[in-house]
């Protein structure tokens, strides 16, 4: 049984008059809906989308109550074909072989570095901010205020007066004794 009837399906039956579901309807269904969307993808902003998104199929009329079901199982069910699509669509499957839940977790991974890749680049971080420290003065400049503070090849170069080539010069050397002193390349 599917959630969406189609007129050129020779095997679905329409009821005379099907019921008409409103805004009134759907609301006492709705913190149950945004509650099993958020168990399902554990993102509360996704799960509140695709639950306006069942709402406006079923009030644009893309979704039509038969009422072979309860009106709760069968906005599950839309919402459940959502969360399937949503997954197929952030993973890149065309079909869904495995079990809906593993390839959404897989395909709803927190962007976040893990704790130890936090630890990892904590690590790189004192390391360089070390490495520069122990730079002689003339390098140190040039990598606290072009990598450190971000500023433009223009800004440093009149700030410390010195050419642009003489810039570029000196970040090579900062970087290339940065890298063999602490095995540390920067980019």
């Amino acid at each position: 049984m599917t959630p969406t009837a189609s007129p050129h399906d020779p095997g679905t039956v329409f009821p005379v008059h099907p019921p008409a579901v409103g805004w009134d309807d759907l609301l006492p269904h709705r913190d149950y809906l945004v509650r099993f969307a958020r168990r399902k993808l554990q993102d509360p902003a996704l799960a509140e989308d695709l639950v306006h998104d069942v709402f406006e199929a079923v009030v644009s009329g893309h979704a039509i109550f038969g009422g072979r079901s309860a009106l709760r199982s069968w906005l599950t069910g839309i919402l459940k074909h959502k969360i399937v699509d949503l997954v197929r669509q952030r993973s890149g499957l065309d079909s869904l072989d495995e079990d809906v839940e593993s390839v959404a977790c897989r395909a709803l991974e927190c962007p976040q570095p893990q704790p130890d890749e936090l630890a990892q680049q904590r690590q790189t971080l004192r390391l360089v901010l070390r490495g520069i420290a122990d730079l002689p003065q003339c390098l140190r400049d040039v990598m606290q205020l072009h990598v450190l503070q971000d500023q433009s090849s223009g800004e440093v170069c009149r700030t410390l007066g010195i050419t642009e080539n003489n810039l570029f010069q000196r970040m090579f050397r900062a970087r290339q004794s940065l890298g063999s002193n602490r095995s540390i390349a920067l980019h």
